[in-house]
């Protein structure tokens, strides 16, 4: 059988999809305009190792595989095989149709590829050192690459788009601003905001709240950024970015918790303790907003071992349902106020991301390497269409830590334009 039939076989002839291979074969229909070029045989040896999602990825950031047209668009009528891979029986029939040699061609992985190996020698998912290095291959990418990426705000989680049309940078200070409402932030309270990132959240609620702020993340170039833009913007005896892990952090009593972007990274065996820990930070009557990615419902893995996220972008990183971390926020003491999901709001932030990438494509495989903005490509297209097909969702979830009288402080209604 001919490559390009062999590609179009495990993808589905119903994707409109057109493939060209290195053995000069064809398929697809003629003028689809996504044709997925399969360039050398290594690129089938990808696939005998690994049929499916993870093959592909492989030989497309390693660049056996080209792209012509559109990423999201490809992925789109991909949908099958980038979400749900291809049965046991569609392995076996496909890897067989391959043939004999590229079953035994052994090709390591892309560079850009974690090595699970190398996890496992720093311990148990989610121990200290491992979280470390897990987050240091994710975001200390290159400062630059994320500026070209994100934008000006640096804001590398959901926005939220005040109206159709909005721009990213209007849609990110949007998203600040409606976490910093529901904390009811007042000018000489304290927060703690935990996986701040690039610093977004701690200097909006200084400059726009009069907010004292405490931001931690695990990545040395996200606060070294932060501490930067934090000083240039003359808010330093209002900010402050360490870089540590949050639960190193000592002080206490703070009259709001944020957590924006970080409960992926924390493991469904740690919800408990991750809770316990920010719910012990808060006085009493302080609040916690809790916004992160999510399962749509309960019965799903929390955590795909041999999938492209899990080896290219997140290590380690486990998605709930809102279901499940509701629950445990409640059994640890917090009152649910408010709960949203954002999920369109997430798939519209990609579009933006990707449109960026795009737009500084030459200049970000200098910076980072072709394999690396493959990657990236790769991602976030397929992020969109999981939102957009909900796969996954955003939610935003608000707790308060009631006080000895069960007084929660919240008042009866909403203030202003929340939700």
């Amino acid at each position: 059988m001919a490559l390009a039939s062999i590609f179009e076989k495990i993808v589905g002839s119903e994707a409109n999809i057109a493939f060209m291979a290195y053995d000069g074969s064809k398929a697809g229909p003629d003028g689809a305009d996504i044709c997925l070029e399969v360039k050398s045989p290594i690129a089938v040896a990808y696939l005998a190792q690994a049929p499916g999602e993870l093959g592909l990825a492989r030989a497309y950031v390693s660049g056996h595989i080209d792209i012509h047209g559109d990423t999201y668009t490809l992925l789109d009528r991909m949908w099958n095989i980038t979400t749900n891979d291809l049965t046991p029986a569609e392995k076996l029939a496909a890897v067989r149709s391959l043939g004999v040699k590229p079953l035994l061609m052994r090709v390591p992985p892309p560079p850009q590829e974690i090595r699970q190996s190398m996890l496992a020698k720093m311990g148990s998912r989610h121990a200290k050192q491992r979280d470390a290095e897990v987050i240091h291959h994710h975001y200390d990418v290159s400062n630059r690459f994320y500026e070209w990426v994100l934008g000006p705000s640096m804001a590398y989680t959901c926005a939220v788009f005040p109206s159709e049309g909005a721009s990213l940078e209007d849609a990110q200070f949007a998203k600040f601003d409606l976490v910093a409402r529901k904390l009811g932030l007042k000018p000489g309270m304290r927060l703690l905001d935990v996986g701040c990132g690039w610093g977004g959240m701690a200097l909006h609620a200084a400059e726009h709240y009069g907010v004292q702020v405490l931001g931690v993340t695990l990545s040395r170039q996200q606060a070294e950024w932060a501490q930067k833009a934090i000083a240039e913007a003359g808010l330093q005896d209002l900010a402050e970015v360490r870089f540590m892990d949050y639960r190193d952090v000592t002080e206490t009593g703070f009259d709001a918790v944020s957590s924006i972007g970080l409960t992926e990274h924390i493991g469904k065996a740690n919800l408990s303790s991750y809770f316990e820990f920010l719910y012990g930070k808060l006085r009493p009557g302080g609040r916690i907003l809790n916004h992160c990615i999510t399962r749509p419902t309960g019965t799903e893995k929390t955590f795909n071992k041999g999938g492209f996220i899990n080896r290219y972008v997140f290590p380690d990183g486990e998605l709930e349902s809102v279901g499940w971390l509701v629950r445990h926020m409640e059994d640890l003491g917090f009152e649910i106020r408010h709960e949203e999901n954002l999920r369109e709001h997430y798939a519209e932030t990609l579009r933006h991301w990707c449109a960026n990438l795009d737009a500084n494509w030459e200049d970000a495989v200098q910076e980072v390497g072709m394999g690396t903005a493959r990657v990236w490509a790769l991602y976030m297209a397929g992020c969109i269409v999981g939102f957009e097909r909900n796969k996954v969702q955003l939610h935003q979830v608000l707790g308060v830590k009631l006080d000895e009288a069960g007084r929660s402080g919240v008042p009866l209604r909403p203030s202003r334009d929340w939700p």
